[in-house]
Formats: C-alpha cells, structure tokens, sequence
C-alpha cells in the first residue's frame, strides 16, 4: 500500500484511550447474594480454578519434553484441533488468505492454512520451553538484528515487532544483543495463563509496562532516558485485523499511531523487525531498515502519513509469511 493511494487520504478517527480493568475475585457476600454475584463466585473459584489446575498441568507437563517433541505436539494439535473445534475462527482465515493471496489456486490456499494451523499449535506447546533458547544459540539466529543494535547506541528506540514465528524469541534476542526491551502488557484473561506468560516473559528478561492508557506515561520515560520500547504493529482485536491496513482506511485504534506518537515525543527511533520459525524449533531474526520520523510542527501533522510509512515498511513482510501470522484467523471486514 503506498502512502500516495488518494483512497486512503481522508480523515481518519481519533485514538480513544484504552484503560485496562481488572478483575476483582468475588467474595463470600456474593455467593450467598444468589443470581448472577453467586454464579460469578462459583465461576471464578471453581470452574475457573479446575480450568487454572488443567492449564498448570499442562505447561509443567510439557517441560519434560525435548525441546523438539514439544514443538512438534503443537503442531500436530493444532492441525486436529483448529478445523474441527474452532469453525468459525478457520472460517475467518480461509478468508483472509483468499483475499490477500488471491494468486494462490485453491489447493494452495488450503495447504497454506493448514500450516498455519500449525504454526498456531506450535505456539502454545513451545511457552513450556521457550527460554531454553537462552542456552542453545544454534537455534536462534540474531545476526540480522545488527541495524537495531547500531540504531540503539545514537539514542532511544522503539521496537516494532510482528507476530510471526514465535514473537517470544524476541526479548531473548535483544537481550543477546546487550538491549532491555520494555514491553505493554495485556495479562490473558485465565489467572493461569497469566501467570505462567509473566513468569515465561520475567524469565526472559522482559520488562513490563501496565497496559492501556496507563503504560504510556512510563514509555515515555523509558524513551527519554534513552532506553528500548518493544511493541507490536500487527494486530487482531474482537475477530478483527486492525494492523497492516492492508489495503484499507487508515485508523489510529492500534499500536501503528501509537508507535509514531511516541517517536515523534521522544525523538526515537522507529526499528521494526521479525522473527521467523525456519525449521521445527529453530529460528532467525531479522531488522528492517530502521525509520527516523521527519520533525512536524505540530507533532501530529505527518501522522497520517508517517503511519503509512511505517505500514508500508510492515505490510509486505505478514503478506509473504500469511503460514506463520498469528492474526491469520481474525477477519479483514466486518462479518
């Protein structure tokens, strides 16, 4: 999509803060309230925690893997389980790929979706060994990343991720590169699954910013003392892709004009990069061309036009690897 496109010249929406609530555990009041207060207390401490046991179970369960059996169960679970017991989300990929692969025959459009459906096994059985990638660096190959770490010695910088390959390796790459990336943290909503991403990430060395409108005051600070902000420009909201355009009106609900706000605050630099699954349990990471923003008076004057930009920069790369998107299942349109 090129900046120039006259379609996608017209005004677009302001960004609406997002601030992030948590939920509260009910209390013994609530379950003796009856109605709708006694089945969220039943459903927060007894079905939830059954679901918190299995989820447990699981992820410890598979750290008794080899790191490539691990992997390779993913895989297999995804294939069985993505077309049979999540229609709707298939649904939405089959799509997806159809309007932006339309180059594809048929046949090649389904085998396309179907390594993604492993891809996205994959993804959920390999957070059990993920940080094993700290000891083995044949597996995970960062000379490519070179760029963002020159980038990093003039100054602050912004790290635009996309969910390709396992996104995970990241922290442990820049990490390998001397970098203290900070990233948004939106926990899952599962206390399990919450737990077990901050412990996987904390291991990591990742270090967390609060989601939603309350991350972006530490960000700030964080940039302006000339340090690393990691986020990702791809991505997928209610079943929908809000990142890359893709052909589509530009909108400022997402990380795209959250990542030129910053930038154009702090002065950083804009690095995108990705990562990418090569074979089984292996990886490589790559930088694109890092993106210094042009000075505008006021600072939004050019943001229509730098996040075309840096979508531009973005959109070419998750069109080339739909077999390894994350956000493959969510729909392009409103269905």
């Amino acid at each position: 999509m090129a900046p120039d496109n006259p379609g996608l010249k017209g005004p677009i929406a302001k960004r609406k803060a997002w601030i992030f609530a948590e939920e509260h555990p009910p209390r013994l009041a609530d379950a003796l309230a009856g109605g709708e207060r006694a089945r969220a207390f039943r459903r927060y401490w007894i079905s939830d925690n059954l679901s918190n046991l299995a989820n447990l179970a699981a992820h410890f369960g598979m750290k008794l893997l080899p790191m490539d059996a691990c992997s390779r169960l993913g895989a297999a679970l995804g294939l069985f389980a993505v077309p049979r017991f999540h229609k709707v989300a298939a649904q939405r990929a089959r799509d997806t790929i159809k309007h932006l692969r339309p180059d594809l025959t048929p046949a090649e459009q389904e085998a396309l979706f179907l390594e993604n459906c492993r891809a996205q096994g994959r993804l959920m059985t390999e957070f059990s060994v993920i940080n094993r990638l700290q000891r083995y660096h044949d597996r995970l190959l960062t000379e490519g990343l070179a760029p963002i770490r020159d980038a990093a010695k003039d100054g602050p910088i912004i790290l635009v991720g996309l969910h390709l390959g396992n996104w995970e390796v990241g922290t442990i790459a820049f990490r390998n590169l001397g970098l203290q990336p900070h990233a948004f943290y939106v926990p899952p909503k599962s206390r399990a699954k919450a737990w077990i991403a901050e412990r996987v990430r904390s291991k990591a060395g990742l270090q967390f910013l609060p989601p939603g409108a309350e991350g972006i005051r530490p960000a700030l600070k964080v940039l302006k003392s000339g340090g690393v902000v990691s986020m990702f420009c791809d991505e997928g909201f209610g079943g929908m892709i809000r990142g890359p355009f893709f052909d589509r009106i530009p909108h400022q609900e997402g990380n795209l004009a959250l990542a030129i706000r910053l930038a154009h605050m702090t002065s950083a630099t804009i690095c995108p990069w990705y990562g990418l699954r090569t074979d089984g349990f292996r990886f490589e990471c790559r930088a694109l061309e890092p993106i210094g923003l042009p000075a505008s008076d006021p600072a939004n004057a050019r943001l229509l036009d730098d996040m075309l930009l840096l979508n531009e920069a973005i959109e070419p790369i998750v069109r080339a690897h739909l077999d390894q998107w994350y956000f493959l299942d969510n729909a392009l349109r409103p269905e």
